[in-house]
């Protein structure tokens, strides 16, 4: 996982922690929607949280490329988990470096690793300048980032993650022009992320699947900041930080909802949610001021260049909540069994 957590990021990472399935081989953070070390400090506490202490946790790039960085702590909270509070970490970030973490460890395990980036790209494109056979060493590339002929989320074009570091994203897609089909990076694009809208029901329906005592009601006529009492933690946690979320939503007239971009990508790299891709020939704009960070797709071949991306066409809401919510449920069900008083 390369993340920029960010309270998606949060959801994305807690639901592969919850899949039995799924072997977290180390997470690496990139400054987006916090800075590169808040991130890290974020994975850290959500893994003790979780009880799953021992994964690494490598910072890495802490700028863009070329441009100076932007956070967004309005859009994710101070410390990029919306109102959720979580003690400091025990364990320490790793001294590799995430460059190091990427090459090393995709190098060591060819065909083996997918990759999951939901956060800026920054990171991989460094990790691809030291290690051009990244793209045929991994299994697989999921990609949470750009909008495609949809309007974006950060300018009228472009989304968060690609406009935070056009550049990288720009190198990334290049790294992978020619390759078959099933080495391209599957996108996972605001079109269809936005199709999976967290809403108060999603999250009370989770705190009963954790087994939490007193339904979560977090609610639109509720006053802004009201903190969960709920006695399981991680459903207090995830509650705090989605509440943060839905506000900051509907400050921008799209609803008491919640984007939850991030979980979708990664129920796509763990393979539990159905979607259909379309490939394309994708890039990525860097010097229009007006225009820069915006993505842009050739699905008709019209540039004469061949594909470098599978952008995903379709995807199933409905079936991407009922899997976040029973997985994350379950353990929540765990996490609540390890705490006094649940």
């Amino acid at each position: 996982m390369d993340v920029d957590t960010g309270i998606d990021d949060a959801l994305a990472l807690v639901y592969l922690l919850s899949r039995p399935d799924v072997r977290i081989q180390a997470i690496t953070c990139t400054a987006g929607n916090v800075g590169a070390r808040q991130v890290a400090l974020n994975n850290l506490a959500l893994l003790e949280l979780c009880g799953r202490q021992g994964i690494e946790v490598a910072i890495g790039a802490e700028v863009p490329l070329e441009i100076p960085l932007v956070t967004t702590e309005e859009t994710h909270g101070p410390q990029g988990i919306g109102y959720a509070e979580l003690p400091a970490p025990v364990q320490q970030i790793s001294a590799r470096h995430a460059v190091d973490v990427w090459v090393e460890e995709v190098r060591a395990h060819p065909g083996e690793i997918t990759g999951l980036i939901t956060g800026p790209l920054t990171n991989f494109a460094l990790a691809l300048r030291r290690e051009p056979e990244l793209p045929r060493l991994l299994k697989g590339l999921v990609i949470m980032g750009g909008s495609y002929y949809y309007q974006g989320n950060t300018t009228p074009t472009a989304e968060w993650n690609t406009s935070v570091d056009p550049h990288a994203a720009k190198e990334v897609f290049a790294a992978y022009r020619g390759l078959p089909e099933d080495k391209l990076p599957i996108v996972c694009a605001l079109e269809t992320t936005e199709r999976i809208e967290m809403q108060p029901e999603h999250l009370r329906h989770l705190s009963e699947a954790a087994g939490a005592p007193e339904p979560e009601l977090v609610l639109p006529e509720q006053p802004e900041g009201l903190r969960s009492r709920s006695g399981n933690p991680l459903v207090a946690c995830l509650s705090d930080a989605l509440r943060f979320y839905f506000e900051f939503h509907r400050l921008y007239d799209q609803g008491y909802v919640a984007h939850v971009h991030d979980a979708f990508a990664a129920c796509v790299a763990a393979g539990r949610t159905p979607f259909t891709t379309r490939p394309a020939t994708v890039d990525v704009e860097t010097d229009s001021p007006l225009l820069i960070g915006t993505t842009v797709a050739d699905f008709r071949g019209l540039w004469g260049l061949p594909p470098n991306a599978r952008i995903v066409s379709d995807n199933n809401p409905e079936h991407c909540f009922d899997e976040l919510i029973s997985s994350i449920g379950a353990l929540g069900r765990a996490v609540g069994a390890r705490s006094p008083g649940t």
